[in-house]
């Protein structure tokens, strides 16, 4: 852990975001309520996700690995649309991208089989999202549905993560959950995220305050009870109930670049694209480098402190390599910090 923090210091004092997401396809299956990806303003407004030209074959292969080549991420993620629509492609991808000491992530419905070789990867997390228990789930995301996931993950450690919207927030709920996937031999560990509106949204998914109350205080109980929540400890929850106000002090949103399914579309200013209302974040990748932000490392100075200092310095390099200059120091930089 401590080497891949120090690290990712590197690439960001080297002017580098550490963190790469790649929407490796327009296509989806799936037709959820409230997916961010599909939205209006996902991509800025002048074009939808489905709009886009995105690539196949060899050229989505050579493609994705220019993006991580010329981006030197140290975690990459791989979102869609649906990333098993290019399972084929993906096949050739992961081994070299794992190869290459990227930390990678595909976050998927599995609403395919998982192929078995994954399961044996090192470097790759296979994330599942699932909605909620079977009855909700099933009405929001079929054709992935709970009886087509339990087939697909066989022989996988994969990582549950459910986005807790406010049609799941009943007493309880979350427990029965956590209990039914905590179950299953097939899953690793278990996430939860808040439902992230945008900016100005009234839907059926947003959480209300006292909803993001309680269920931050139910997750509480259930960290201690079910061993495959580890990751959701109390100070990564304290992270939903004190969001950062923006995207300009989340930093997860400025260690993190994300493209579109054309390889080119930047998605900004964080991975929701549009204009997430950042007061009411339920990102568990925010939380949790906020949690990282807010620790102790010496004398009263924060982790966070040192990040926003190291966030000034990368800027100045990526001025200077934007005109030529700075590309040996800036290799010497992120050598040295590995």
């Amino acid at each position: 852990m401590i080497g891949g923090v120090v690290s990712g210091w590197g690439r960001i004092l080297a002017g580098f975001q550490p963190n790469l997401s790649i929407e490796i396809t327009r296509e989806c299956p799936l037709r959820c309520p409230g997916c961010y990806a599909y939205g209006d303003d996902h991509l800025g407004g002048d074009v939808v996700l489905r709009e886009l030209a995105d690539l196949k074959g060899q050229a989505l292969i050579d493609g994705v690995l220019d993006v991580v080549r010329r981006h030197k991420p140290i975690h990459l993620s791989i979102v869609g649309g649906e990333p098993l629509v290019r399972f084929r492609e993906l096949e050739t991808l992961l081994p070299q991208l794992t190869g290459m000491g990227v930390h990678t992530q595909v976050v998927t419905s599995a609403v395919r089989p998982i192929p078995e070789s994954w399961a044996r990867m090192k470097r790759l997390q296979v994330c599942v999202s699932i909605d909620g228990l079977q009855p909700e789930h099933d009405a929001r995301r079929a054709p992935a549905t709970y009886d087509r996931i339990l087939k697909h993950i066989k022989g996988q450690q994969i990582t549950v993560h459910c986005t807790v919207t406010r049609q799941q927030t009943r007493p309880g709920y979350l427990r029965e959950f956590a209990a039914f996937w905590s179950a299953q031999q097939d899953v690793k560990r278990l996430w939860f995220s808040l439902y992230t509106p945008q900016m100005g949204e009234e839907s059926a998914e947003r959480l209300l305050p006292e909803d993001r109350a309680r269920v931050v205080a139910e997750i509480t109980a259930l960290h201690r009870d079910f061993p495959k929540l580890r990751d959701m400890g109390p100070a990564l929850l304290q992270g939903y109930l004190n969001p950062p106000s923006a995207p300009g002090e989340c930093i997860f949103a400025q260690t993190t670049a994300c493209v579109s399914a054309d390889l080119k579309t930047p998605i900004t200013p964080c991975q929701f694209g549009g204009k997430p209302d950042c007061r009411q974040c339920g990102c568990m990748a925010s939380a949790g480098l906020a949690a990282i932000g807010r620790h102790n490392v010496a004398l009263g100075l924060k982790a966070g402190q040192i990040y926003w200092m190291s966030q000034r310095v990368g800027k100045q390099m990526r001025r200077l390599r934007a005109n030529g200059r700075g590309r040996s120091t800036a290799a010497a930089v992120t050598s040295g910090a590995e």
